[in-house]
């Protein structure tokens, strides 16, 4: 059964217009990750907040009784990958509706800078049981060849650069801008990989919030400008893909 808290006024949605294609061509996040964070709480119940296609929902579900998944975005909970494990719903990051003390650990994937931060650090804690954490990562641009990152960056800057939203400062900055309650602790590192082709990074592509308003803005795939480009750099064999992640965690 899915619950619905309704969005408030200050959800700002950059992806439910894309959430198939965010299904389909995200990255999935290394599942040491998890089992890392695993570690650092009880494993009755984590919380993962703003879920979008639910593969870190997913992932948790390997080492906790019970996932809750929420998102502001009815079309992203629709489109999210059922598990028995795993419960989906509607709400927004600052009302979870959530019981106190309910969860062992909530988690953020991409998803942090685009929340209200205090009142989203508030409701964690409300929700949190004693000695809980609270995890958020973030990742960058994507490492693949020289010849290959170039034309992405080109993309990234000089074509959709004017339709970042302001909030990707706090991406680009790797969250060192956004303080967290609580005692932050160290962390290992670790990247996503991936093997793909140039379909897929071009499918990939086309999920960035920025080219969604550059094609709303100008009736025009921003991708398609240099996917010409991009394939001659790829070739025609699949190649890795790597981002390095930035993992913050705080016990509160």
């Amino acid at each position: 059964m899915q619950h619905v808290v309704p969005a408030g006024p200050n959800f700002k949605d950059h992806f439910s217009a894309q959430s198939a294609g965010y299904a389909r061509h995200r990255p999935l996040y290394p599942r040491e990750m998890f089992a890392y964070l695993a570690d650092l709480s009880g494993r009755r119940l984590a919380w993962d907040c703003a879920t979008g296609n639910g593969q870190a929902a997913v992932a948790l579900a390997d080492h906790f009784e019970r996932v809750i998944a929420t998102d502001a975005s009815r079309a992203q909970i629709d489109a999210a990958i059922t598990h028995p494990v795993v419960s989906y719903r509607v709400a927004t990051a600052e009302e979870s509706g959530l019981g106190k003390d309910s969860v062992d650990i909530v988690t953020v994937g991409q998803a942090l800078h685009w929340f209200d931060t205090g009142r989203f650090f508030a409701e964690a804690s409300r929700v949190l049981a004693e000695g809980g954490v609270v995890a958020a990562w973030c990742y960058e641009l994507c490492n693949t060849s020289p010849d290959c990152d170039r034309v992405v960056a080109s993309l990234y800057t000089d074509i959709v650069g004017a339709f970042w939203p302001p909030e990707r400062r706090l991406i680009e900055e790797r969250y060192a801008g956004i303080v967290f309650p609580g005692n932050e602790l160290a962390t290992p590192e670790f990247e996503m990989t991936a093997r793909w082709t140039a379909d897929d990074m071009l499918g990939y592509l086309r999920t960035w919030s920025a080219c969604q308003r550059y094609l709303v803005e100008h009736g025009e795939d921003p991708v398609g400008l240099v996917e010409e480009e991009l394939r001659r750099a790829w070739g025609t064999a699949p190649r890795t893909v790597c981002w390095p992640l930035t993992l913050k965690v705080a016990r509160l």
